[in-house]
């Protein structure tokens, strides 16, 4: 056993790792909240794809500069801990490993398991879709546990996959709707009951969240990426740019393909109608079948990240039993301790997200939050200190780099904020008791001076 993990990645994989993680579940369970959240205004919906995607390429923009300086082991904590200090990197790296990854790894497994449901036409809740939902998480985690090279060429062709029915519904639902004329009334037709746009965006922007979500997690293999310092920014500006661009164009395409009313209406079957009355004589469900296809390849790129989260606290000596933690299996070269507790996390996880927001009265009460947003906005949080001290400690020559790039990626993490506490209101307070109760319980264990080897 050895605390080592090789190089063993490429650009290909970087890149698929940012846009394959984002792309693929939230765009289609994110694009009928949106649409609700601006009470079907086409317009709205547009601009809040737009803002989370420039938040997004900010934010992104601002690591890319740290990683052509910082290269150890997990590229998120790397940074905060070179720019903020040991401890702070150490308290990122644990909220990564107990909150973040587990939690949203257990929603994005049950994604799939509900495009499968309304493909078999089965309630989203049902015990029958949690139980397809829990068997997706544990394949995935086989997959990536005893096979990690596999799970590379799975990431890479789902990746590529995903695209296919995000374009074609993209550049066929633009042509069909602007020739039947289904695009401009989708574009006219706002419901009377609209509400303040601002906080009507915001709340759009905070659910655009989810579906951008995911190109940090790129950052965690950088130990085991090739020429990281190089490969991993242009993973992150290429990646990002991808992303925004495809998802504007699937939400007008999806907007030349049904009427808005249909997509709110319709809830996890939108997408599904949308694909079927698209292309239903070149086979719409065949198409929808891409779509869960994709939701596995987000799944695939998020447990890439979930079971490497230990192993990154563990090798620079910090957290509850390090010297287990590290472990390395000397075949697969994968850290399988810290697989396994990170899986057994996402089990919880799963377990709290069915109680919280699938059954009709919440088991938590006010402790009831939403997994799939809440602990995003805390990660923008945790950004600020790192981009503050970013323009302070960083000597990086270009003024532009310096300090436009952390002004504007701090502006970007606080417009986050205001938009959750706005759209959350009291559930934020909860969700954060919570959270200060995980924070707590890692402040117990801070080690080191060594790291082990």
């Amino acid at each position: 056993m050895g605390a080592k993990l090789k190089k063993r990645y490429g650009l290909a994989m970087a890149i698929a790792m940012v846009v394959g993680i984002v792309i693929g579940s939230g765009v289609f369970f994110k694009a009928e909240k949106i649409l609700v959240a601006t009470k079907g205004d086409l317009k709205l919906g547009i601009l809040s794809w737009v803002l989370g995607g420039i938040i997004m390429i900010v934010c992104a923009y601002a690591f890319a500069i740290l990683g052509t300086k910082y290269e150890k082991e997990s590229g998120l904590i790397d940074y905060a801990e070179a720019v903020v200090g040991r401890k702070y990197g150490y308290m990122v790296g644990w909220f990564m490993a107990a909150l973040y990854f587990p939690s949203l790894t257990a929603v994005i497994g049950w994604v799939p398991a509900r495009y499968i449901c309304a493909l078999l036409g089965m309630d989203i809740t049902s015990g029958g879709c949690m139980a397809i939902g829990a068997t997706i998480i544990l394949l995935s985690f086989g997959l990536n546990t005893l096979g990690p090279m596999l799970s590379e060429k799975f990431q890479v062709s789902t990746t590529v996959i995903k695209l296919i029915p995000l374009y074609a519904m993209a550049i066929i639902g633009s042509i069909v709707g602007l020739g039947n004329g289904t695009t401009m009334q989708n574009f006219k037709a706002v419901t009377t009951e609209h509400g303040m746009v601002g906080s009507t965006l915001l709340a759009a922007v905070v659910a655009s969240s989810f579906a951008y979500e995911g190109w940090i997690v790129a950052t965690s293999i950088n130990a085991e990426l090739k020429d990281a310092k190089k490969n991993l920014p242009r993973a992150l500006a290429w990646g990002s740019i991808i992303i925004v661009v495809t998802y504007v164009l699937y939400y007008v395409g999806l907007a030349g393909a049904v009427s808005n009313d249909v997509v709110m209406a319709s809830g996890e079957q939108g997408a599904k109608v949308a694909f079927s009355n698209l292309f239903s004589r070149i086979g719409g469900t065949g198409l929808f079948i891409f779509v869960i296809i994709s939701c596995l390849g987000t799944l695939n790129g998020m447990m890439l990240g979930c079971l490497r989260a230990w192993h990154a606290l563990a090798v620079r000596n910090e957290g509850y039993k390090p010297e287990l933690l590290a472990q390395v299996d000397e075949k697969t070269n994968m850290p399988v301790n810290s697989a396994v507790l990170s899986i057994t996390l996402t089990g919880v996880w799963y377990a709290y997200f069915y109680g919280a927001n699938l059954v009709p009265k919440p088991w938590f009460g006010a402790f009831s939050f939403d997994t799939s947003e809440l602990p995003i906005i805390t990660l923008y949080a945790m950004y600020i200190p790192i981009f503050l001290l970013m323009m302070k400690t960083e000597r990086l020559h270009n003024p532009f780099k310096h300090y436009v790039v952390p002004v504007l990626a701090i502006l970007a993490c606080i417009f986050m904020l205001i938009a959750t506490i706005i759209t959350y209101k009291v559930t934020v307070v909860y969700y954060l008791l919570v959270f200060a109760v995980i924070m707590i319980v890692g402040l117990v264990k801070v080690n080191r001076p060594e790291k082990l080897s």
